[in-house]
C-alpha cells in the first residue's frame, strides 16, 4: 500500500484536544485490515534482525508496537502514564504541544544492552518520544530506532531525537 493510500485512512479531527489542535485519527487505519497490516509490515520489515525488543508507548503505540512485536517475534515493553504500572518504576516528565506529563517504564522492562524499538502514531514536536528515549537510556538499553506512523514535520519533533535514527510512514508538513 503506497503512502497516498494509506494517507487516506487518516482523518482530521479539528479542535481536538483542545481549540487550535488538528488531531489526526489513526482509527480507520486500525479499522482496516489492510492499511493496519501495511503499516505493522512495514515498520517490522525495516528492524527485521537489528532489535531485541519493541517498546510502545500508551496508548496507540501499545496497538502498533504490540503488532510490530508480534510481526517479529519479539517481546513488547510498555510505557505508560504515572501510576499504571504495579512494578518498580523509573519516571520522566516531557513537554507535549498542548500541556506537559509524565512517563513511566517497569524497571525490569527488558535486559541491560537490549536494542530497543520505540512505536508510537504520531511523532509532533517530540516531547513523549524523547521522554521513551530517556527511561530506554536509564534501563542501560539501546535504542535502535523511533518508529510512528505519522510526522507531523512542521513542529520540527524529529530536532528533540538526534541521535536516535527516526522512521515515519507518512509525513505531514503543514497543518
Amino acid at each position: 500500500m503506497t503512502d497516498a493510500e494509506l494517507k487516506t485512512y487518516v482523518r482530521d479531527i479539528r479542535d481536538f484536544p483542545k481549540p487550535g489542535i488538528v488531531f489526526k485519527d489513526i482509527t480507520p487505519l486500525l479499522a482496516s485490515g489492510g492499511a493496519f497490516r501495511a503499516v505493522v509490515e512495514r515498520i517490522g520489515d525495516r528492524y527485521r534482525g537489528s532489535i531485541d525488543i519493541v517498546l510502545g508507548i500508551e496508548s496507540r503505540g501499545f496497538i502498533i508496537g504490540a503488532a510490530v512485536a508480534y510481526h517479529l517475534g519479539l517481546g513488547l515493553a510498555l510505557v505508560r502514564k504515572p501510576g499504571k504500572l504495579p512494578h518498580q518504576t523509573y519516571a520522566a516528565r516531557y513537554e507535549l504541544e498542548y500541556g506537559s506529563d509524565t512517563l513511566e517504564i517497569h524497571r525490569d522492562a527488558f535486559g541491560n544492552k537490549s536494542r530497543v524499538l520505540i512505536v508510537d502514531d504520531l511523532l509532533a514536536t517530540g516531547g513523549t518520544a524523547s521522554a521513551a528515549i530517556e527511561l530506554v537510556r536509564r534501563l542501560d538499553g539501546e535504542v535502535a530506532g523511533c518508529a510512528f506512523i505519522i510526522e507531523l514535520a512542521f513542529l520540527g519533533g524529529r530536532r528533540r531525537l538526534e541521535g536516535s535514527e527516526v522512521f515515519s510512514l507518512l509525513t505531514y508538513t503543514g497543518e
